[in-house]
């Protein structure tokens, strides 16, 4: 029997990330070991300012800031491309290596896709046979749909609240 493949997809500001993180909470909780990494917002007196990337039970780091005027840029944000890899991609590639994870990727967008190695480490995960939960920058899902095989689930105010126990219970099975 294959692992679920799950891609969650929403509007900016919708709640994937927080879908995300109870769900990681729910499966530690459950005894199931959760591997991959959780971006949020960085917020300075109110206003987003950055986001960061944190592998769950790691290390955390600044990967855009808009203070940052060199290297690749997404909209207002100077990304660093050798932060995010450094703490994503070993993230990554302990859920490919440790037995019975689940592993949780937040997410698959723009800034991510910076990293030329990005996108290979997603593909591999999502051909193992491991549960892997993504969320999705959603102007990015039609042309990465066709190359990631998941179900696709698209994050509501209606559905964000269950949603975490929905899909607990399916990957603790």
């Amino acid at each position: 029997m294959s692992r679920p493949h799950i891609l969650l997809t929403a509007p900016p500001r919708t709640g994937k990330t927080t879908v995300i993180r109870r769900l990681a909470e729910l499966l530690e909780g459950a005894g199931v070991p959760v591997r991959g990494f959780v971006s949020d917002e960085l917020r300075e007196h109110g206003h987003r300012v950055g986001f960061t990337v944190e592998e769950f039970g790691g290390e955390k780091a600044v990967m855009a800031h808009v203070s940052w005027v060199s290297g690749p840029r997404v909209g207002q944000y100077g990304v660093n491309v050798p932060e995010f890899e450094r703490i994503a991609l070993p993230a990554m590639e302990r859920a490919l290596t440790t037995k019975g994870a689940v592993a949780l990727i937040d997410e698959i967008g723009p800034m991510e896709l910076l990293s030329p190695a990005f996108m290979p480490r997603c593909l591999a995960l999502f051909a193992a046979d491991i549960p892997v939960v993504a969320t999705i920058h959603q102007r990015s899902r039609p042309s990465l749909k066709s190359r990631i095989e998941a179900e696709l689930i698209t994050v509501t105010p209606q559905n964000r609240d269950d949603l975490p126990r929905t899909l607990s219970r399916l990957l603790s099975a």
